[in-house]
């Protein structure tokens, strides 16, 4: 199998970034290790090489902060992973009657105003190590930004960014909008010795460093429709979240260069990611699959950006053509209770369902296989389909992803193959099973293949088949639709029609097969 220069390119900071995971994190942290004598430790220090100029953690994929300092305020952390907002030239309300600066996304109705845009962020979770110790170097505020972390004993955080929009337009145009990103962020220290025979890194003094592995940007609230971004090292920090034009689902831009290509801007579930879909603003559904004329071209006076630290490694990132004139900066607050959100109409379902209360939750560091994965869920989805099930005879069918627990996305065409299994005719007593594939989980419109055998009991005899199948597919997701309460077992609910064959090389009889139930497939 030949693959392109981009994918072996991603594969190859994958495995760096993950070797580093590794070889770090199986040595115990250098806070869990004991001085020993005076003497012994000049003996340690004399025999470990300290190459000058060797430290250089900004080369690392996925860099955001670096530094002696051991302890930050959340709020001081997020600023330093904020990311860069990036909007439609026709997004409507991006600017006030007079042509100004940009006004969103705008700060929560029962909060104070802003002059500026504002962004939430949110800790959703914290991994410690060192057990006692490590739970109470985090110091916990009143207000939760100004809770103070140890960064030698954290292990990973995950980071969330809100952003709040008056109303959505479009297909299922609603008031009130907030749109998430998330952030996965491992924590290393600079003196951990298989860090060092990871990266060849040499620091003196120690310093501490915070990668981002993984950017999503939670498009409409679905998880097959999430923009997934895998830090490589293509990936350019702060990350530029792209803005989708009056719906506002944020689809990852690794590079920053304002247009958003499939299978590079995102690396999970690609036929699936929503991409940036500008025309559907106009309440048409257009095609099922992300399309790039569906993406108007944004222009560098359209973006808003994060509230950078003075001492942020990325301040440079900014200073690229195009950038020129005065940037517009977004205020950044601490994502507020859901409850406040009482006093607005309409607005608390949309804060119920994000907010962490009390925020952030710690949980210890586990093993290494627990942080692997962490690192890399949102790999498979469980997932399942039910359906009533009709070809001439009537029953039921059951679609299963192939490795029964995890899906299996085939790497070179896109798409997945999963397990479809039926039973039908009196008593259910015949039963068939089929190797299925279908090129994404979540299109409103699409086709499938199948292929597998039919075992058919008759009173006197029971006759096997081969089967083939082909057809197509409509899904509708009822999250947001009168009859939600159904999404209780799943999102999305569908028809699926086909024709089916019997017989491999002679076939003896074609046949109409009509579904209609519940689930992705």
């Amino acid at each position: 199998m030949a693959w392109s220069p981009v994918q072996a390119w991603r594969w190859t900071a994958r495995v760096r970034l993950c070797t580093l995971l590794v070889l770090t994190l199986s040595a115990p942290p250098a806070t869990a290790r004991e001085p020993g004598p005076p003497t012994l430790r000049a003996e340690q220090e004399a025999a470990t090489p300290r190459e000058v100029g060797t430290c250089k953690p900004g080369s690392l994929p996925g860099l955001v902060w670096h530094g002696t300092e051991r302890q930050l305020t959340l709020a001081r952390l997020a600023a330093y992973v904020a990311p860069v907002y990036w909007f439609s030239p026709d997004e409507p309300g991006l600017r006030g009657p007079d042509g100004g600066d940009i006004q969103l996304p705008q700060a929560l109705p029962f909060e104070a105003a802003a002059d500026t845009p504002v962004v939430y962020y949110q800790f959703s979770e914290v991994s410690l190590s060192g057990g006692d110790a490590g739970r109470a170097s985090l110091q916990r505020k009143e207000d939760p930004g100004e809770t103070v972390v140890d960064l030698r004993y954290v292990a990973s955080f995950e980071l969330a960014f809100f952003a709040y929009f008056p109303s959505e337009q479009g297909v299922g145009a609603h008031t009130h909008d907030v749109e998430t990103a998330e952030f996965k962020l491992v924590v290393f220290s600079t003196d951990n010795e298989a860090f060092q025979k990871a990266t060849g890194m040499r620091c003196d003094p120690v310093e501490q460093v915070v990668l981002v592995t993984r950017v999503s940007g939670k498009a409409h609230g679905l998880f097959w429709y999430w923009n997934v971004s895998d830090t490589d090292e293509g990936s350019r920090f702060p990350m530029h979240l792209l803005v989708e034009e009056g719906k506002h689902a944020l689809a990852t831009d690794k590079n920053g260069d304002g247009y958003f290509t499939p299978g590079y801007d995102v690396s999970r579930s690609v036929n699936d990611a929503w991409g940036v879909r500008d025309a559907t603003r106009s309440g048409l559904l257009f095609s099922g699959s992300y399309q790039a004329w569906m993406s108007k071209v944004r222009r560098p006076e359209d973006r808003i950006y994060p509230p950078l630290p003075p001492d942020s490694p990325l301040q440079g990132a900014f200073e690229r053509p195009g950038d020129a004139g005065p940037r517009v900066e977004y205020a950044l607050r601490p994502l507020p209770p859901a409850t406040q959100a009482r006093s607005v109409p309409g607005l608390y379902p949309f804060l119920e369902d994000k907010e962490v209360p009390g925020w952030p939750v710690i949980k210890e560091a586990g093993t290494l296989e627990d942080l692997g994965e962490w690192v890399d869920a949102g790999r498979s989805l469980r997932s399942w389909s039910l359906s009533l099930y009709v070809d001439g005879d009537v029953g039921i069918g059951l679609v299963l992803p192939f490795l029964v627990v995890k899906n299996l996305e085939l790497p070179m065409a896109g798409g997945y193959l999963v397990h479809r299994l039926y039973l039908k005719d009196k008593g259910l007593r015949d039963f068939g099973w089929m190797a299925m594939y279908t090129p994404s989980a979540s299109r409103w419109f699409d086709h499938y293949l199948a292929a597998g055998v039919e075992w058919d009991s008759e009173p006197l005899r029971r006759r096997t088949d081969v089967v083939l199948e082909l057809g197509f597919k409509f899904r509708v997701n009822i999250s947001r639709s009168p009859v939600k309460f159904l999404g209780v077992f799943t999102d999305f609910w569908g028809v699926r029609l086909g024709i089916k064959s019997y017989g491999f090389f002679d076939v003896d009889r074609l046949t109409y097969v009509f579904e209609v139930g519940a689930g992705t497939w």
